[in-house]
């Protein structure tokens, strides 16, 4: 099994360079910026940290003139100045020009919604050329903000992931060479958010498509796990990401009633139903 290295972070000064919306909950935000330069990500689902400014302000303010310190200076600013600060996946990388892409999520951002929109989905729905971002991502290729390490031996890789975990399912799956046997599990608000991915792997694809009355993690993806027919395979590897209550009940149903080794299972999750992020952040 492969390993991450403990490697530096920095910031990255980024704008909106364009937009396009995949589908009704999902759209993807390329960015660019002078240093992206210094920017290395081996890893399939990097993870980030965005930071977004307010309606009305120019610019996130995080005051990296603090050094080391900028966290808990941050942390000090009041609510409506200092910049929201969420978690995201990186979906693609570019050179020659340096680009990045991230895929968001969109939650209550369409008319007649019943959830309320939280301030990234906002942000995101109304992003625009020119808009600048921080962002707090990697500076070296292998690092310990990368999940996703099947070991050498796998013989079968398994992935799960609802909406917001898409984006880094999506860079997995395209990435996984020939000759790899892979089971995939896609879930999504709308029959309009399935993608067309290109994988040279031996990769069987099922996207989930919840009914207007569903949520994510639903029992319809626990039940469409645990009916599945999975291929022979003596080590196979697992990822899962999303709502963690699902991811949770997910990584028991492999580890227990599947038999797969807790060793061989990666599981993340990215959000929490009922919680905000600060609210996540303050209990870890």
């Amino acid at each position: 099994m492969t390993t991450a290295v403990a490697a530096p972070f920095r910031f990255f000064s980024l704008q909106v360079l364009r937009t396009r919306r995949l589908g009704p909950s999902l759209v993807r935000v390329t960015f660019g910026g002078p240093d992206l330069h210094a920017f290395h990500s081996d890893g399939r689902d990097q993870s980030l940290s965005l930071f977004l400014p307010h309606p009305g302000q120019p610019e996130p303010v995080v005051p990296l003139e603090l050094g080391d310190g900028w966290w808990q200076g941050w942390r000090e600013l009041p609510d409506d100045v200092r910049a929201v600060m969420r978690s995201y996946t990186l979906r693609a990388l570019r050179r020659d020009p340096d680009e990045i892409d991230i895929d968001f999520a969109l939650h209550g951002t369409e008319p007649g919604a019943t959830v309320q929109a939280g301030p990234a989905s906002r942000w995101a729905a109304r992003a625009a050329a020119g808009d600048r971002v921080l962002l707090l991502g990697p500076a070296v290729a292998d690092n310990r903000a990368i999940r996703f390490r099947p070991p050498e031996d796998t013989d079968l890789v398994v992935v799960w992931g609802d909406e917001t975990a898409v984006p880094a399912a999506s860079a997995i799956v395209e990435a996984l060479p020939a000759g790899t046997r892979a089971r995939v599990w896609l879930e999504v608000p709308h029959a309009g958010d399935i993608q067309d991915l290109a994988t040279e792997a031996d990769a069987e694809i099922t996207w989930l498509v919840r009914d207007e009355r569903g949520t994510a993690g639903s029992p319809m993806t626990l039940d469409a796990l645990r009916a599945a027919h999975l291929p022979p395979a003596e080590r196979p590897y697992v990822w899962i990401a999303g709502e963690s209550g699902c991811v949770k009940e997910l990584r028991r149903h492999f580890v227990r009633d599947r038999g797969v080794d807790r060793r061989r299972v990666t599981f993340v999750g990215y959000w929490r139903r009922g919680a905000s992020e600060e609210q996540l952040r303050a209990e870890a």
